[in-house]
């Protein structure tokens, strides 16, 4: 099944609770224009845009301009890391320790 990137976009914004005010500013974007990428397929948004959509979304572009349904395994892996590498030092290290101890369990 393919879907656009606008739905893609409707999706993911609702399911962070985001208005389209809301994706807008964390954009540097108007509402209006969100609105039109998801509600018009013939929208294509810059690769800065695109860039700042797929951020506040915690998606990659290569997911937002692919017709697959589900982002894949490397999507959501580069999403994780997008949020740890913004989490200060110490938040890392205890997140560290956490992943050795699971990984100790064998």
């Amino acid at each position: 099944m393919t879907t656009s990137l606008g739905a893609k976009i409707k999706r993911h914004r609702q399911e962070k609770g985001y208005s389209l005010d809301k994706l807008a500013e964390l954009t540097d974007s108007s509402k209006s224009y969100i609105w039109e990428l998801e509600n018009r397929d013939a929208r294509k948004p810059s690769g800065e845009k695109l860039t700042r959509i797929a951020r506040a979304l915690e998606v990659t572009t290569d997911y937002l301009l692919d017709e697959s349904e589900e982002p894949g395994d490397a999507v959501l892996k580069e999403a994780f890391f997008r949020k740890f590498s913004k989490l200060d030092p110490d938040d890392q290290a205890k997140i560290n320790q956490m992943i050795d101890a699971w990984g100790k369990k064998d």
